[in-house]
């Protein structure tokens, strides 16, 4: 089967001027977004199934590798390859966050900072009123519309960016947009503070395990916990003294209370490439793999690695920096 990604997606790079926010049968919170080109973000706060109240999950010291690359876009909309090792976001295999810790947030609810509405509402007035502060907006670019101005802004063309959610995993009626490395989320530069915010969104209909070609939803295990973590990667050597290449190692932690049989599960690195492990994790304990011979790199420059089951199903991942490889011989702690 070969997969067809959503057709315009990408990331928009540029200053908040304006805002609007959710209201009506199918509400999405607007953002005015504005240098040398106009666009508008639209983030959708409410789910048109039941239950119709979305997942959200905030970071407000955000560090995962991409942001290298983040800074030295251009302003405006830029076109991604759907792919990993790159710019492209995936909730499930690019490691931003733990999927796991997403909860529920209505989008309109009585009283303050309660709201999705509000919640975005505080980050948006935030990067506003920062002139050094940028947003970066992750999902399919519609436009430009020379025929008709901006339904909420009233500029011209009409040209903007939604799907500012995870895009793959979808309930059957919106089956046709799933794929991976193609979701989408909200990331703001603060230079002033030093930070970074990302704000990520799903819907409850949709699933965290997902076919790795197509992001279908792999229904037998919609149940199953995302990322459970019932043996979680602790440690990691990435920069060892002298060459890197053969002194790489991961360690991974059984939490359980019983042993674990390792026989077909593997490590993954940020390009997909995939080494075996093997042996029995006894309840409690740590197992160190070396890396070499492998194939997996695990590079200085900033990375990720996953822990797949022997059903391909992520039970955990993490990511690091330049910044958490940069001494020599150091073991990375997660």
């Amino acid at each position: 089967m070969i997969f067809i990604p959503i057709s315009g997606y990408g990331v928009l790079k540029g200053r908040a001027k304006d805002k609007r926010e959710g209201q009506g049968k199918s509400p999405h919170f607007h953002v005015l977004v504005s240098d040398q080109e106009k666009f508008r973000i639209a983030v959708n706060v409410k789910s048109q199934v039941e239950p119709s109240t979305l997942l959200y999950y905030i970071d407000e010291n955000f560090d995962h590798p991409i942001l290298k690359y983040l800074q030295s876009l251009p302003n405006g909309f830029k076109n991604l390859d759907c792919k990993a090792d790159g710019m492209a976001l995936d909730f499930i295999r690019s490691n931003l966050f733990d999927t796991a810790q997403m909860k529920p947030l209505p989008y309109n609810v009585p009283g303050p900072d309660n709201d999705l509405n509000e919640l975005l509402q505080k980050y948006v007035k935030r990067s506003m009123a920062m002139q050094s502060s940028v947003i970066y907006a992750f999902g399919q670019r519609w436009g430009p519309e020379m025929d008709k101005p901006d339904d909420y802004f009233d500029f011209r063309p009409g040209n903007g960016i939604h799907d500012i959610h995870m895009n793959q995993g979808n309930a059957p009626q919106w089956k046709e947009d799933d794929g991976p490395w193609q979701d989408g989320g909200l990331i703001f530069h603060f230079p002033d503070e030093n930070r970074w915010v990302a704000l990520f969104t799903a819907f409850q209909s949709q699933c965290f395990h997902t076919d790795d070609v197509t992001g279908h939803r792999i229904s037998e295990a919609c149940d199953v916990p995302a990322a459970d973590g019932r043996v979680c990667i602790v440690a990691a050597l990435v920069n060892p003294v002298g060459p890197d290449k053969g002194l790489e190692s991961v360690i991974i932690l059984n939490i359980t209370p019983k042993p674990i049989d390792l026989k077909g599960w593997k490590l993954v690195d940020s390009e997909k490439k995939k080494a075996p492990l093997s042996g029995i994790l006894k309840a409690g304990q740590t197992m160190t793999f070396s890396l070499a011979g492998t194939g997996i790199t695990l590079p200085n420059e900033g990375g990720i690695i996953t822990l797949l089951d022997n059903k391909g199903l992520k039970v955990h991942g993490v990511s690091y920096t330049a910044k958490d490889a940069a001494k020599e011989g150091w073991t990375i702690v997660f």
